[in-house]
Order: structure tokens, then sequence, then C-alpha cells
């Protein structure tokens, strides 16, 4: 099943999460894509802009196949950025570039900017790109005090747009707290909104995909920490590398 994953903000852990779970289904014998439709704070990189996150998941395992449709330098709402840069986010494009990544690929991963109502261009929401793609999204989430309200407050925004919620993962997770609200999130949001959590990702300090070692941890992080199987809707008959 390809997916698209969403925050219930901006800097929640995103780009890591989908990282993650690409390489992990690469590592299993999957050719994964990772698209990005519009990115925001691109940066520019022998006289062109770039997408660091795509950069990120190629630092991770070179092999996945990733494409964005729009690089915007300004670190801003990606409508927001097309006026300052004077240019027009097409829906087509965005379409038909989703679909060239899903017929070369065995599943893809989309990831949006931003929270699930970020504006992506005029009256276009991330939710209504992830509707127009006909994609269930999966829901990146930080386990800080409020994270109950943000994060049901997402799986209503996506449900009123029609779209199936795959599930929640909590990242950046500090394994061992005492911390009462932190503990009990992740219980309370699937009683509350009957939508599972699938994955709590312990606390992942700033990497570097290009240092040696972190690719293999970030695979085994997310092979022991989210159900890939529930996911992706595939039987894996070992999980382990």
């Amino acid at each position: 099943m390809n997916i698209f994953i969403t925050g219930t903000d901006t800097g929640v852990g995103k780009t890591v999460v989908t990282a993650g779970l690409a390489a992990v289904m690469q590592s299993l014998g999957y050719m994964m894509g990772v698209y990005k439709p519009v990115q925001s704070g691109a940066i520019e990189k022998n006289g062109e802009l770039i997408a660091p996150d795509l950069e990120f998941v190629n630092s991770i395992d070179s092999n996945i196949l990733t494409k964005t449709s729009y690089n915007f330098k300004a670190p801003v709402a990606p409508s927001l950025a097309a006026i300052l840069e004077n240019t027009k986010v097409y829906k087509n494009r965005l379409k038909i570039d989703y679909e060239y990544m899903r017929e070369n690929c065995d599943f893809v991963i989309t990831e949006g900017a931003g929270g699930i109502l970020a504006p992506v261009a005029e009256n276009f929401m991330v939710r209504d790109l992830a509707k127009m793609l006909d994609l269930p999204v999966l829901i990146v989430a930080r386990p800080d005090l409020g994270t109950i309200n943000h994060t049901l407050l997402t799986i209503e925004a996506a449900m009123a747009g029609g779209i199936e919620v795959s599930g929640v993962v909590f990242s950046n997770y500090p394994t061992g707290t005492d911390d009462i609200a932190i503990k009990t999130a992740p219980e309370i949001v699937t009683e509350l909104s009957g939508v599972k959590v699938l994955g709590i990702l312990p606390i992942i300090k700033e990497i570097d995909g290009n240092e040696p070692g972190i690719a293999e941890a970030l695979i085994d992080m997310v092979i022991n920490n989210i159900d890939i199987q529930e996911l992706f809707k595939i039987k894996i008959p070992k999980l382990s590398l």
C-alpha cells in the first residue's frame, strides 16, 4: 500500500520517519520511491534548488527513487512560497509526477509539507493533495504535552476530508519517561479516535545520513518500533536484519 505521511505540525520528524520506512522496505527487496510534491526551504547546490528532505532520504539509501515537483527557497507554507517566487503550483503536475513514481516503484511514500491543513496552493491544502492522490495518511506526532489535542485534530481533519487514517507514529519519544502525560498519550489517542498507534520511535538525535552506521541504526530502529506489516499491508516472515 502506498501512503501519505503528514504531521501534527512542522518539525515533528516526518522526514526521518519517511526515510526510515523507505530504507526498511528497500532493504526487504522492494523498489521504493519517496515523493515530495512541494519542498519549502530548498537549498541551492551547483546552481539549482534541491530538496533537503529528499537529500536526507538518499543519504540513508541512494537506491530509493526520489522526486519533487516544486522546490521553493523560502521556508514558509508552500502557497506563500509560490507567491514569493512568482510561481504557480499546478495540481495536474503533482498528479502526473506521483503517477510516474507509482509506475516505477513497488511502493511510494509521499511526504507532505507541514501539517494536514497547510496550504499548498490557492484553496488547496495538504489534505486535498492526499485526497487527490487517493492515499491513506500516516500521522507523525510528537509526544509533548498537548499532543493529544493536536493528534486528534489532525485525525478529525483527515477524516472530514474523506481520507483514511492508517495510523499514528509518535516520534522522539523519551524512553523510560515518568511524565504521565507522555506515557498515556498513545493509549488515549487510540481510545478517543479509534486510530491505531503503529509505532513509537525513541528520541532521535540530529543525524547525518552520511555518518557511518546511521543508515543501519535507523533501519533497525524502524523495524523494531513500527508495525511495517500493518502499515504497508504486507506479510514479512521475519522482521530482522
